[in-house]
This record gives C-alpha cells, sequence and structure tokens, in this order.
C-alpha cells in the first residue's frame, strides 16, 4: 500500500470515528451498532468479462486487448497479495502457473478466509452476527459467537474456521483460527497452514461498513498480511441464490494457459 492509500485510510478512519462519537451510526436496543443488512461490498469474479465473438465463440478472459506491460487497466489497483517466506516463493509461483490444475475454489471447494471477503449479508443479534456469502463456489455461512465461551458442536479443523466475535468500542472485531489447509488466502498460489490466524474489523459508519482484515501464519509468511480496506454499501437488492458450482472436467483442458488475477 503507498503513502498516498495509507493517508487516506487514515483520513477515512478518522471520519469514521468521528461520526460513531456523533452517534450517527443505527443502533441496535442494545446500544452496539447495527450491521443487519444486505451490503455491496466490491467483491465478486468481474475480472472475467465473457464476449461473444463474431465467429460466435465465447471468450471468457483476455478478450480486450490488454494494457502496456507494466502498466494497470483504468481504475484498477495492483493486486493485494501477501508476502512469503524466501523458501516458500517457489511453491506459491508453482501453484500461481497451475492455477487452473491447484486452486480450490476452481475444483468447487469453500474460498476460506479472508479469500472470501467481507459478507453480502449480516444478521445480527445480541448474542451473534450470522455473515452470508455469495460466492463463486456456492452460498456460504459463518456464525459469529457475540458472547465468550461458544463453541461449534463439530469443533474438527474446517475451510471457513472458528470465528469470535468481540467488542472493541464501536468496533465489531472478529477473530478466527482453527482452520485446514486445504484452501487459498486470495488468488496465484496464495496457500497457508492450519497456523492461519485471521482478523477482521469491521466499522459502522452512517453511509454503510468500513472492513479490515489481516492475515497472520507465521510458519510461511514473512509478515502478517494486511489486506486493502474495503467499503461496505447498502445494496439495492436482495440476495439471490447463486448458481451451482460445477467442477469441471480436467480432461477437456488443453494446456495450463494462465492469466493474471487482478483482484
Amino acid at each position: 500500500m503507498n503513502i498516498m492509500r495509507c493517508a487516506a485510510c487514515a483520513l477515512l478512519v478518522i471520519s469514521l470515528q468521528a461520526g460513531a462519537a456523533e452517534g450517527n451510526v443505527p443502533r441496535m436496543p442494545n446500544g452496539k451498532p447495527d450491521f443487519n443488512g444486505t451490503w455491496e461490498n466490491g467483491g465478486g469474479i468481474d475480472f472475467v468479462r465473457p464476449e461473444t465473438r463474431p465467429d460466435g465463440s465465447l471468450c471468457i478472459s483476455g478478450c480486450a486487448p490488454p494494457p502496456p506491460p507494466g502498466t494497470l487497466a483504468p481504475g484498477r489497483l495492483p493486486p493485494d497479495r501477501p508476502k512469503y517466506k524466501p523458501e516458500f516463493q517457489a511453491q506459491v509461483k508453482d501453484l500461481t502457473a497451475r492455477q487452473q490444475r491447484t486452486d480450490p475454489v476452481l475444483r468447487c471447494q469453500p474460498p476460506g478466509v479472508p479469500r472470501i471477503g467481507p459478507p453480502d449479508k449480516i444478521i445480527q443479534t445480541a448474542r451473534e452476527a450470522v455473515f452470508l456469502y455469495e460466492d463463486v463456489s456456492g452460498p456460504f455461512f459463518r456464525i459469529v459467537p457475540l458472547t465468550p465461551g461458544v463453541k461449534r458442536i463439530d469443533d474438527s479443523q474446517s475451510y471457513l474456521g472458528d470465528a469470535q466475535g468481540r467488542w472493541d468500542g464501536d468496533v465489531l472485531v472478529v477473530e478466527t483460527g482453527n482452520f485446514n489447509d486445504l484452501s487459498w488466502l486470495t488468488d496465484d498460489g496464495s496457500f497457508h497452514t492450519t497456523d492461519l490466524k485471521v482478523t477482521e474489523r469491521l466499522t459502522r459508519t452512517p453511509e454503510g461498513i468500513f472492513y479490515e482484515a489481516t492475515a497472520d501464519d507465521p510458519a510461511v509468511l514473512a509478515e502478517p498480511w494486511v489486506l486493502r480496506p474495503r467499503v461496505l454499501t447498502v445494496a439495492e437488492a436482495e440476495m439471490s441464490e447463486p448458481a451451482p458450482c460445477a467442477d469441471q472436467d480436467l480432461a477437456h483442458m488443453q494446456d495450463d494457459s494462465y492469466h493474471s488475477n487482478p483482484r
């Protein structure tokens, strides 16, 4: 993240804190900020832009002329990626080169956290918050207890881990661990181990939600990965049931051609 963007984030946080202090955010009967709602979070797979060509064929990616080398398409920021220890960089590079065959999401597996991103819908009570997602590999949910000591019946390692919520003033902090190692942190071979811990911070504003996340996996990461913050706004339409995920037959792949993932 460059200095200008960091400065912009700092100013945004200050303005959010000021708004919360002024009591402008919606609140629950218990006085806590109200996160209930359906949210536009800037996620999705809009970098895949299907295009029907004159001969009737369908182009899935790389359809538009690419930007000049070393530049980004208009309006795009550089991909947000974690930094790995030197001894694991070759593994990331290999997984990236073979992403079509190795990416768990392309095999209809749950995306994991923080790859799944901010929730598309939040249902909040005094005891818990339920995060609902409409992702490329299907619908998912996370239950975030807001009181300590609540455990799943099955406490085995999982794709989305075990979340625990707490309040830091008016900020909802979600700490998640107990992950398996079968998902990626994000695109481009960003694998992780079962040591992964993820901390998400959600700040309610008068207009929406400010979302921050940090992934820490000291077994493989050179430093905690602080993701680029996201701003959630109220959605104009309710969530719909996503199409079922279809695991594509690898036998139909002609080669391992790879396209860059800008998200």
